[in-house]
């Protein structure tokens, strides 16, 4: 009994301990080459016509239908690390927390569940005809400006870290942090109440979710993308 009883335990410490073990594991989502840690928005492939591989970076196509990428796994509380560029005038956005719950609306430059979530904003701030700075490069899309901010000329890449960990979330940019919040915090819900996302009282209410890249219509490059759970 003893010897089972102490099979037992060890199993559960091995279990237990595997688990844990994933968090603060960095896991690659794109080495380069490999794409199958993505898929299109409610799709169950990779958008090829979207999306391709280009000089180690994964790249928007211009002139097709505009599909978001989304990891294959949901995430909660984590860190995501990686490289970014746009082309003169682009604009992209990273999302999280992401529920598949509309259908895709193909070419018209927005993502579709982009009313219902957060996103750190990817953009060319000087040349975007949209040059207000609460959709500035490394903002809460139009709820917070970035501050402490130094964004690399166009065609250069840019470092980016996401950190969502509880109510908390920080975006960084270029080794410096240019947005702090709260999520579900008094201050979040006065923002909300006085921007565009008023009327949708279920904005940044998804728990958890799928890490979204945003296909806007224009090109935009990303690479050394990884991300651990906190």
């Amino acid at each position: 009994m003893k010897t089972i009883s102490l099979c037992l335990f060890v199993s559960f410490v091995l279990i237990i301990g595997s688990v844990n073990g994933q968090k603060g594991k960095w896991t690659i989502l794109f080495d380069g080459s490999a794409t199958d840690k993505f898929r299109g928005y409610n799709m169950q492939t990779f958008p090829n016509d979207a999306w391709k591989v280009e000089d180690g970076a994964l790249a928007t196509q211009t002139g097709v239908p505009n599909i978001d990428l989304v990891t294959k796994e949901a995430y909660k509380n984590f860190e995501l690390v990686f490289d970014w560029k746009v082309s003169k005038a682009g604009n992209s956005g990273v999302f999280f927390h992401m529920k598949e719950t509309l259908a895709h609306q193909s070419g018209n430059g927005n993502s579709p569940n982009w009313l219902d979530n957060f996103e750190f904003q990817l953009l060319d701030d000087i040349n975007f005809n949209d040059t207000a700075a609460i959709r500035s490069a490394g903002s809460l899309y139009d709820l917070i400006i970035p501050t402490n901010k130094t964004l690399k000329p166009v065609g250069e890449y840019n470092s980016a870290r996401l950190i969502v960990k509880g109510n908390r979330v920080e975006h960084w940019l270029n080794g410096k942090k240019v947005v702090q919040y709260e999520m579900n915090s008094p201050a979040m819900t006065t923002l909300l109440a006085k921007s565009k996302f008023s009327k949708n009282a279920a904005y940044g209410k998804s728990p958890d979710g799928l890490i979204m890249l945003q296909h806007h219509g224009q090109k935009v490059w990303l690479k050394n993308i990884k991300v651990r759970r906190l």
